[in-house]
């Protein structure tokens, strides 16, 4: 915190497509600053090159850094972390620029691990690009999963009026049933629950669950995963005390608007989720990491490389994912200490002792 304001730390993604773009417009309007000192990880000179090509924002007060402990509260803080030769070429995937994205990634997770970041916002990089320069990862979230060593994560989307997260993520749909279990449902649920308890402030919250096939399986005429596996972790979790519901066939739980009857949806793999949020919610969509013990959002677009240098893309993903992830750790803050203040209320006084025996009343 700088100033009682979170300091949120931003990567660049790749520098070819438009992340720079939609961070600089995101930051464009000065009263922005006045809610949290940003931090972007990347180099001023592909910074610099980007707001040439940006005609309708204000001036920007930038400040170039090489140690995130120098920023400035209500300055753009440009935190150089890769060589001064870095060449950018808007709208094509390059070597270069997959190599630029993961040294701004690992640059911003060291320093929050260090705790010198109180939020992370990842711009949007080229998975194919960076996956052949030796990431090791499909994603974000399973990098961040790996550098702070959590148990288990899911994605949540979140708009102001829906919130879907997936059972599977980032696997190839013919993987997908024999990937879905029972304990694997239940687990995302207890997740689901306790993010929506302590990230997003809902006090009871109720949890959606969609089946697999068309029509859930139509009694099991078209599969019967959702009687074999959904149903019985749905039973088992409400049993568990999450207040979870379903199964319920996809097409008609968006087409009638269904969700808006609960707190989330969990949707068994990623398009099936990830389709109709970002057909419901896409300009103001952000994709949320939940169950790591840092906060961490993005927005819910790609690289766009066919837009990039255009001053074409919006920006107002990446204002949600700044502001998301802002509300989820103050969220986190309040939380914790509710649950502190309930956990000494409950605090048994230790008994009166005399010569280091307890008294028996």
């Amino acid at each position: 915190m700088i100033n009682n304001k979170p300091v949120v730390g931003i990567t660049q993604g790749d520098g070819n497509g438009i992340g720079y773009e939609v961070i600089i417009k995101a930051l464009g309007d000065a009263r922005i600053l006045d809610s949290f000192t940003p931090v972007v990880y990347g180099s001023s000179k592909i910074f610099g090159f980007y707001r040439k090509l940006l005609h309708n924002v204000e001036q920007v007060d930038t400040y170039v850094i090489s140690n995130v402990k120098d920023a400035k509260p209500r300055k753009i803080n440009i935190l150089n972390c890769l060589p001064d030769n870095v060449f950018v070429e808007p709208g094509k995937a390059a070597p270069e620029a997959a190599r630029a994205a993961i040294t701004a990634l690992d640059a911003a997770v060291s320093d929050m691990k260090q705790g010198l970041l109180d939020v992370l916002v990842t711009g949007p990089i080229n998975k194919r690009s960076m996956s052949k320069e030796g990431f090791g990862f499909t994603g974000h979230t399973e990098y961040l999963q790996h550098q702070f060593g959590a148990k288990d994560h899911t994605m949540i989307m979140v708009s102001d009026t829906l919130k879907v997260a997936v059972v599977t993520g980032h696997i190839p749909l013919a993987d997908v049933p024999k990937t879905l279990t029972k304990e694997r449902i239940i687990a995302k649920l207890k997740l689901m629950d306790q993010s929506l308890r302590r990230d997003f402030g809902v006090d009871k919250p109720k949890i959606a669950v969609l089946g697999l096939n068309p029509h859930c399986g139509d009694g099991g005429l078209i599969g019967d995963e959702e009687q074999q596996i959904i149903l019985p972790a749905v039973q088992e979790a409400t049993e568990q005390g999450i207040l979870a519901y379903g199964p319920y066939s996809p097409d008609g739980f968006f087409g009638l608007g269904n969700y808006a009857r609960f707190d989330a949806t969990l949707a068994m793999y990623h398009d099936q989720g990830l389709a109709p949020f970002k057909a419901l919610s896409f300009e103001t969509g952000v994709n949320f990491t939940a169950g790591l013990p840092i906060v961490r959002t993005s927005p819910d677009h790609g690289t766009a490389f066919e837009m990039a240098g255009r001053d074409e893309a919006d920006p107002h993903s990446m204002i949600s994912a700044i502001y998301t992830a802002i509300d989820i750790f103050r969220h986190r803050i309040e939380y914790d200490k509710l649950m502190e203040e309930k956990m000494d209320d409950y605090k048994i006084d230790e008994p009166v002792r005399d010569n280091g025996r307890p008294q028996i009343a």
